[in-house]
This record gives structure tokens, C-alpha cells and sequence, in this order.
């Protein structure tokens, strides 16, 4: 019985529920398993698509919170600056 899903469709990266759908599908009879191929393409395709979504997503929240590191930090150091400051006015009177 031929291979529907090569391996450029099921991969490591595929859920196990989809790799265990597939050779389900893939043990069918020929009419059964053409009728249902595209639908778990069009599933696998999404389950990449999310997976694809959700990487960069938390690449994005990853660098966000490195920003707020830095924006924090350098937030602290304006502060200290605005304060050693204030301090050497009021020293010399001016405030």
C-alpha cells in the first residue's frame, strides 16, 4: 500500500495525533482514504500554521520583555541622575 504522506508532509514536527491519523488514513481502502487526504492536509497545514504563529508570538513577547528590561533600566538610571541632581541644588541653594 503506497504512502500518502511523504515525508515532506509528516515530519518530526507533527503532532503525534496527526502521524497517528495519518497511518489510520493511510491503512483505509483506497476510495475511503482519497475522499479523506485533503481534509487532513488542510488540518496538518493549519496545525504548521499555528505552530509557525505561536513561535513567533513568543518571540515577539521574548524580546518585549527583554525591552521592558532596558526601558526599566534605564528608567532606574534617569531617576538616580534626576535625583543626585536635585540634591547638588539644594547643596548649592538653587532649589
Amino acid at each position: 500500500m503506497p504512502k500518502t504522506f511523504g515525508p515532506a508532509k509528516l515530519n518530526d514536527e507533527t503532532p503525534i495525533e496527526l502521524q497517528e491519523m495519518a497511518k489510520a488514513i493511510d491503512a483505509l481502502p483506497a476510495r475511503y482514504r482519497d475522499a479523506v487526504t485533503p481534509a487532513l492536509h488542510r488540518v496538518m497545514e493549519c496545525s504548521t500554521r499555528r505552530r509557525r504563529i505561536l513561535n513567533l508570538v513568543q518571540e515577539a513577547l521574548s524580546q518585549l520583555r527583554l525591552d521592558m528590561k532596558y526601558l526599566i533600566f534605564d528608567l532606574e538610571a534617569t531617576r538616580r541622575e534626576r535625583d543626585e541632581y536635585r540634591e547638588m541644588l539644594e547643596k548649592d541653594g538653587r532649589l
